[in-house]
């Protein structure tokens, strides 16, 4: 199985490249924690989606960690790829998505695998539950609790799950934050605010697919640009809407699977520290050694 690592975005709010904030207290980043965690269920090979700028740092850090430990490949999100006769605007810096990103690592996927945000610091426990779900052929995306996702520092963007017999029957991406003790969600599409309990499901862009989805992709995306007559300095091709397309079009369903394990990121620059000593209260208790890779 491959994981699928989306080390691509810019980081914007924290400032800089926040995949590479050391963590950990041997210089370990987020992305270390997940693919150790990956390993440990099973997980043999690792493809990092990357801007092409950055292959140098991210090969001399977190490259020369685990490759020998794992196999690894890297992928470059690269604006320019995209399906023939498609102009992207020249000042144009953001990166086009999250399904674009996936599109142009499929050339790197030959298995079933799980996509992740190198952002991110997902628990052991998720990576267990989607390499069984991947093992039975599944499609299926991790729910955290919302309560298990939220920073004191600001409000998060969520993609909140709804669900029917055990599946997702939609995702409505919001803003979330705590208001007088509630978690009020406001809906990005301008719909009207709702409230949700502590344990309501939410997506961390933590998904199990399987191999024939890249190909379909491939071909939507090319529908995507044919149809699309939007703005193109601004538009994402997202991996949720294209994976939505694809399990309409096969009739088949995404999984819900839920977990109770409590996720961490850097959203705001001050979530740093709160992060540091979340994962050092795990190495205390035995759940992470010191130094993840350590040789022996």
């Amino acid at each position: 199985m491959t994981l699928v690592i989306m080390a691509a975005g810019m980081g914007s709010r924290f400032g800089g490249l926040k995949q590479i904030e050391p963590v950990g207290p041997n210089g370990e980043f987020i992305i270390d924690y997940s693919i150790y965690d990956a390993i440990k269920a099973g997980f043999d090979k690792v493809v990092f989606i990357i801007k092409e700028e950055n292959y140098e740092i991210f090969k001399s850090t977190i490259g020369k960690r685990i490759e020998d430990v794992v196999k690894v490949e890297y992928v470059f999100q690269d604006i320019k790829n995209v399906p023939d006769g498609v102009k992207i605007p020249e000042d144009r810096v953001k990166p086009l998505g999250t399904g674009h990103a996936l599109y142009c690592a499929t050339k790197a996927i030959d298995e079933p695998f799980a996509v992740i945000s190198a952002d991110d610091f997902y628990g052991r426990e998720p990576f267990k539950l989607l390499t069984d779900s991947l093992k039975n052929g599944e499609y299926s995306i991790i729910g955290y609790e919302i309560g298990n996702t939220l920073t004191l520092n600001g409000s998060v963007k969520r993609g909140v799950c709804f669900e029917k017999d055990g599946n997702v029957e939609k995702i409505v991406e919001s803003k979330v934050e705590r208001v007088d003790g509630k978690i009020v969600c406001e809906p990005l599409s301008g719909e009207a605010k709702y409230e949700v309990e502590e344990n309501h499901p939410v997506s961390m862009l933590m998904y199990g697919i399987q191999k024939e989805f890249c190909e379909f992709l491939k071909n939507d995306i090319i529908k995507y640009f044919k149809n699309f007559n939007g703005d193109l300095s601004t538009f994402e091709y997202l991996l949720p809407d294209a994976l939505n397309n694809y399990l309409n079009e096969s009739n088949k369903e995404l999984k819900l699977i839920k977990t109770s394990s409590i996720w961490k990121g850097i959203t705001y620059s001050s979530d740093l520290e709160e992060l540091k000593e979340y994962i050092n209260e795990l190495i205390q208790k035995g759940e992470y050694p010191s130094n993840l890779y350590q040789k022996k």
